[in-house]
């Protein structure tokens, strides 16, 4: 006799969301099928979309993008019917080149008390990636600089597409990469690689960014002829100067450059081959279990996380006095000048605060692009 079918009510679900409405300018939020490697879609379930939607802007937060962004992983990392998030941004220019230099030079710069409460919510975005309960895939569609590289490397997986650049412009533009480079870099490149990236702030190309250990795949995104061809701004092949280093995927220089960049004028960019692997990725990580999958990804966070535990805090108010001095210069350089000349005057900087000049008083309006070349 066949035991009798049993009926299990569903269960009346808990409301674990810090708000029911999570819609904030510049973010979308979206679930969409989950698929099988086979291309099937898989009833009831989703993959979370967070799109930073600033294309304008290159995908810069706000101080509401980053509550959207904070909203958006809580609520996909409390969804029962989620399998993992992808994080991404609008168009084909940019991932995210970090915080918005506008806000920052119109509004936080000089008011450290301001930009002190901002950290603090930059500091709970990054905390929720982290934190979120399933796995986070950074598709980069384009430049991750800045900011947008720490948002990026605090993801578990990052697939880009191979005209992106990567890299840090804390030194360079008055700040210091302590949103996350800083802990990040050294255990996913090592120290001396991390040195290189944090302090000199030199773009490197996703080819690079793969060699060093910081993507999961690339694949190329310009079509020229009907045909995908690899970023023709790069050197893509494993060579050795005459020291004998190593300088894979490095920039071209010279007639290559010139030749690479004439290419990339008759192309178009096309993302579909990103978009495949993401799924790719995303059906695959559908094939585990879920629980264990989570207690995976805790783990192997760790090495992150505790850095970034250890640090954001006297990170967050480091950065705010910062506000009043070289953050201040740098960001206003950045958003007033020039788009070939977006840097403050380092070498007359120095030269003043050497001789003992005081911050309060012209050193501000002296060092930006404006006065470089005056007298």
């Amino acid at each position: 006799m066949n035991a009798p079918e049993m009926h299990i009510p569903l269960r009346e679900f808990k409301n674990h969301d810090l708000v029911d409405d999570i819609a904030k300018p510049g973010i979308r939020y979206e679930k969409r099928p989950a698929k099988t490697p086979d291309g099937g879609t898989v009833p009831g379930l989703y993959n979370a979309w967070i799109t930073l939607d600033n294309p304008m802007q290159f995908n810069s937060y706000t101080t509401d993008m980053v509550k959207g962004v904070i909203l958006a992983f809580r609520t996909a990392s409390n969804a029962r019917d989620v399998n993992c998030v992808v994080f991404t941004g609008a168009g084909d220019r940019a991932f995210c080149t970090g915080g918005n230099t506008k806000e920052y030079a119109e509004y936080y710069a000089g008011h450290p008390q301001e930009y002190r409460q901002y950290m603090r919510l930059f500091n709970d975005m990054v905390s929720a990636i982290l934190a979120c309960d399933k796995p986070v895939i950074c598709r980069v569609n384009g430049m991750r600089i800045g900011g947008g590289q720490e948002i990026g490397m605090a993801c578990d997986f990052s697939v880009a597409q191979d005209l992106a650049r990567f890299g840090q412009a804390g030194p360079k533009h008055g700040s210091a990469p302590i949103g996350g480079a800083t802990d990040f870099l050294p255990p996913m490149i090592g120290n001396e690689r991390a040195m290189v990236a944090g302090v000199l702030c030199e773009p490197f190309s996703a080819h690079k960014a793969y060699h060093w250990g910081i993507l999961a795949d690339i694949v190329p995104a310009l079509k020229i002829d009907g045909n995908f061809v690899a970023n023709p701004l790069v050197e893509t092949q494993r060579l050795v100067d005459h020291y004998g280093r190593s300088v894979f995927g490095d920039f071209r220089t010279g007639e290559g450059a010139k030749e690479g960049k004439a290419l990339l004028a008759r192309g178009t960019i096309d993302l579909t081959l990103l978009d495949a692997k993401v799924e790719e990725l995303c059906a695959k990580l559908l094939l585990t279990f879920p629980d264990c999958t989570t207690k995976t990804l805790e783990e192997l966070r760790k090495p992150k996380l505790d850095a970034w535990n250890r640090n954001k805090e006297n990170s967050r108010a480091w950065l705010a006095l910062n506000m009043m001095t070289e953050a201040r210069a740098g960001f206003t350089a950045f958003n007033e000048g020039t788009k070939d000349d977006r840097e403050a005057d380092f070498v007359l900087l120095r030269q003043k605060l050497a001789a003992g000049e005081s911050w309060i008083g012209p050193l501000h309006d002296s060092i930006q692009p404006k006065n470089k070349h005056k007298g």
